[in-house]
């Protein structure tokens, strides 16, 4: 029985990626953060980790966690700080880059020996929009961007041990960070100058406008958990994993357009 580790295993993507894993006789650990989601995967049949991939501690302590053999990883904690660039706090954008990215790297440098050990497997939960910018959000942009130099660096870097390195890439998905993305956007709103609401209200009002036609059409997880499942079981993973029809049509546009033309394509969805 081939034993993985999926993080931010609560909900979303990773929820889905546990059960589907588990449902196909894998024993599963579930990252979590705290005890109620621990209590919840052990009712699924997934064993949980209490897990924060910002705290040092717990990623110190990752390896006493885990059984002796592990096969994969599926690094997939992430969030998502909205917002234009001007009028990001830089908080906020520390925090984006320590959980999209120092946290992703953090797990898998702790259960690297592990996966040396078995040739096993590593895959990025990243996103198309670690392939192609959006206005408003450039801090979640700047995060996935990252993950994908460090997931191509990483897959180079490991192949002597044939530890294989994949990332997947969804486009829109019906997880908490679009059903709640009323919220995250007057949380922004409200995070910002007086000056900076005033020059980019045109932006804001727009992005409302946009929301629920993308909420209306974000695909389902499992779509996402079926294509983890494809890249850990693979014969030949595949180094990347395009997901959804919006994801696909976005690499199409950038492949296809000249930069100013992709950059008045995407300036609509905020009216510049």
């Amino acid at each position: 029985m081939p034993t993985v580790l999926v993080t931010g295993a609560s909900r979303g993507i990773g929820a889905a990626t546990v059960n589907r894993l588990a449902r196909a006789g894998w024993e599963v650990l579930g990252g979590v953060r705290d005890e109620a989601s621990a209590d919840a995967l052990r009712t699924r049949g997934v064993t949980p980790v209490l897990l924060d991939v910002t705290n040092a501690d717990q990623i110190a302590a990752l390896p006493d966690a885990l059984p002796d053999r592990l096969d994969a990883v599926v690094n997939n904690a992430g969030i998502a700080v909205g917002g234009p660039v001007e009028a990001l706090d830089l908080d906020r954008l520390r925090t984006q880059f320590e959980v999209n990215v120092f946290g992703q790297v953090a797990v898998t440098q702790a259960v690297l020996p592990r996966l040396r050990e078995s040739q096993g497997r590593i895959v990025f939960v990243s996103s198309v929009s670690g392939l192609v910018s959006a206005p408003m959000l450039g801090a979640y942009n700047a995060s996935k961007y990252a993950l994908e130099a460090l997931g191509d660096a990483l897959r180079v870097e490991l192949r002597p041990w044939k530890v294989a390195v994949s990332l997947v890439e969804p486009g829109s998905i019906d997880t908490d960070i679009w059903r709640k993305a009323d919220t995250t956007v007057d949380e922004t709103e409200a995070s910002m100058s007086a000056e900076h609401r005033a020059l980019y209200s045109g932006h804001v009002a727009r992005l409302r406008k946009v929301i629920p036609r993308i909420q209306r059409t974000a695909a389902d997880a499992e779509k996402v958990a079926a294509v983890i499942e494809k890249a850990l079981t693979a014969s030949r993973p595949r180094e990347r994993y395009l997901v959804g029809v919006d994801a696909r049509a976005q690499m199409v546009a950038k492949r296809l357009l000249p930069t100013r033309a992709m950059d008045a394509a995407l300036g609509k969805t905020v009216g510049t």
